[in-house]
């Protein structure tokens, strides 16, 4: 099955996989003959040559298109019987015989969405699937869309900043709503929406924007599935509706108020959810390829507030910072052996544990302060320009993976914004009001802990944030490697932490000792917190994410060591768990 974000290929002896495959995406509207063939060549390769080959690809629509695809696959597999449908036609033959239901109809809203189904009669009806420009209402790019223009409508009308915007805010790395203008301009299909991940959550936790901007697709998606459904059959008779595609399956809440508004406009009728992927279908249609050939039969499938007005404080330093200073040992870098050179790097990097330690009390208050803002609902939010916002970014990124916390628990803001992460914005760092409105527009409060980041400690971006910060109620720290900085009462943070590191080896490039002791430092931060937070059993990762094989590898070892059952046990708990860690372990 092929489609707009991927490709599945499976190899099936009877109802049993024997291997699948997952390449690119593949729409026989958007690549030549040339690039078809060179893709199923992909599959060819690993697969070799099967009895029968069923595809439903996107893109194909009448006779036409599924003779052209016909054309490619036959160059590919010689002799051998083919038959070629869209990938409409494979999700529905994905949810088994129909037994006696008079019609059915898939109702798919994932990236894209469409509504297509069949009656007893082999009549067929499409509502939808238009696309993203002219259609694909209810999907998850229009969900992404609708939102964008509300918050920003809502942001014009009202003056007021909502939760669903900072959500977006965060997950696109941008620290103002003017940011969104340049990002909508270039943002692929797929990134848009990819939002929509922030409707649900945002309007999980109450927002009226995000909210009303799912009763509407609902309400349009089951619209377009009665609609489909009339075509078929009269109003009395009775329908089977299947719910498919990633927002539908990922999001059940959203699939049940779907569901109630077609069975309240359609009495007679069962809703139901696709679990089954889609290239199922695509083995059903390998099927009919072989019975089309003559052969014997398969068997049958068994069925906002006003920013602060803010300045940098008036910081002052006994001594210059040391990031400002030469370093002796490297003087004679640019002279130096390599040999002698990588031992001044090791030389002076084994100074960073002994400073850090000197420390090791107000990371601890940090830790504290981070915990308990966790505990009462609150976020992590590290704020930094150059190297330092890199690291908050990086450090906030490994938090879901390795502890399957919300994307929102631990946030990293960069100056400059998204595109500042992999290369440099001009003046970026020296923007004072900037720092303060990214922090507004995260709706950062009481709860929350602001991390500023900045090797020098003078940064405007960052004493921006954490002006701001302090204003709205939240904690702050500074984390800088400059300990001869002198902040007024006034201005300072909850809790300095400011090892003293000595000079960099290359002259004030603190991506050196000073970004290997920020992460460090950082390390300990979310670490530690999410110990304290019960993620933790022993020294195992107790919420990992497993998304890959050595994840997977890594968790069913973990239910090993604290369950004592062998590897398969503990692997089929966790399958049992859906792959949570701790699900397994109470299991």
């Amino acid at each position: 099955e092929g489609g707009g974000t991927h490709t599945v290929a499976m190899l099936t002896r009877g109802f049993e996989v024997i291997r699948r495959l997952e390449l690119g995406p593949c729409n026989l509207r958007l690549l030549t003959d040339a690039q078809l063939t060179q893709h199923f060549r992909k599959i060819q390769r690993e697969v070799g040559t099967p009895d029968a080959v069923g595809v439903g690809m996107a893109g194909v629509r009448g006779r036409e298109d599924r003779e052209r695809l016909k054309q490619v696959l036959d160059v590919v597999w010689n002799n051998v019987p083919i038959q070629t449908e869209h990938d409409l036609e494979s999700a529905l033959r994905a949810a088994g015989p129909r037994d006696e239901t008079e019609a059915r109809v898939i109702v798919l809203s994932g990236t894209g969405s469409c509504c297509y189904g069949s009656n007893v009669l082999g009549a067929t009806a499409k509502v939808g699937g238009w696309g993203h420009i002219l259609g694909d209402k209810g999907s998850g790019f229009e969900i992404g869309l609708r939102a964008l223009k509300a918050i920003v409508y809502y942001l014009d009308r009202d003056n007021e900043w909502s939760l669903l915007g900072a959500n977006i805010l965060r997950n696109l790395h941008l620290n103002t709503p003017e940011e969104l203008i340049a990002w909508v301009q270039g943002a692929p299909k797929a990134e848009v929406a990819a939002l929509a991940v922030e409707v649900f959550n945002a309007a999980g936790q109450g927002d009226k924007i995000a909210r009303d901007v799912l009763k509407g697709a609902a309400s349009i998606l089951a619209r377009d599935a009665l609609a489909c459904a009339d075509r078929l059959v009269r109003p009395g008779e009775f329908v089977e509706f299947v719910m498919t595609g990633s927002v539908l399956l990922k999001q059940p809440k959203f699939a049940q108020q779907v569901r109630k508004l077609i069975q309240s406009s359609r009495k007679r009728s069962r809703v139901i959810t696709l679990h089954r992927e889609g290239a199922w279908g695509a083995v059903d249609i390998a099927r009919s390829a072989w019975e089309l050939a003559g052969k014997p039969s398969f068997a049958k499938a068994p069925a906002v507030k006003t920013a602060v007005k803010t300045k940098v404080p008036a910081l002052t330093s006994i001594l210059q910072s040391p990031t400002e200073q030469r370093n002796p040992l490297s003087m004679k870098l640019d002279r130096m052996s390599l040999g002698n050179a990588i031992e001044v790097f090791l030389t002076e990097d084994e100074k960073l544990p002994g400073a850090i330690r000197g420390e090791k009390a107000k990371i601890g208050r940090a830790i504290d302060l981070i915990v308990k803002g966790f505990k009462a609902g609150g976020r992590l939010i590290y704020v930094g320009a150059g190297t330092s916002g890199r690291l908050g970014v990086l450090d906030a990124s490994e938090c879901p993976p390795t502890f399957r916390t919300p994307h929102e628990m631990v946030q990293g803001i960069m100056a400059g914004g998204q595109r500042a992460i992999w290369e440099s914005i001009e003046g970026a760092e020296d923007d004072v009001a900037a720092g303060a409105d990214s922090i507004k527009y995260r709706q950062a409060g009481k709860n929350d802990v602001v991390v500023g980041i900045a090797a020098s400690g003078r940064t405007p971006f960052v004493w921006g944030a954490l002006a701001e910060a302090k204003e709205r109620g939240a904690k702050t720290v500074l984390l800088c490697l400059n300990p001869h900085l002198k902040i007024p009462k006034a201005d300072s943070p909850d809790v300095l932490i400011a090892p003293d590191i000595g000079p960099e080896i290359l002259t004030g490039s603190t991506r050196l000792k000073s970004g290997t002791a920020t992460k460090m430092i950082l390390n300990m931060f979310t670490t530690l917190a999410m110990v304290r937070m019960g993620k933790v059993i022993s020294n195992l990762m107790v919420d990992v994410t497993p998304t890959n094989e050595k994840l997977q590898d890594r968790a069913t070892r973990i239910v090993c060591a604290l369950t004592k059952l062998d590897y398969d046990s503990a692997r089929r708990r966790l399958i049992d768990s859906n792959w949570e860690v701790q699900r397994a372990l109470k299991a």
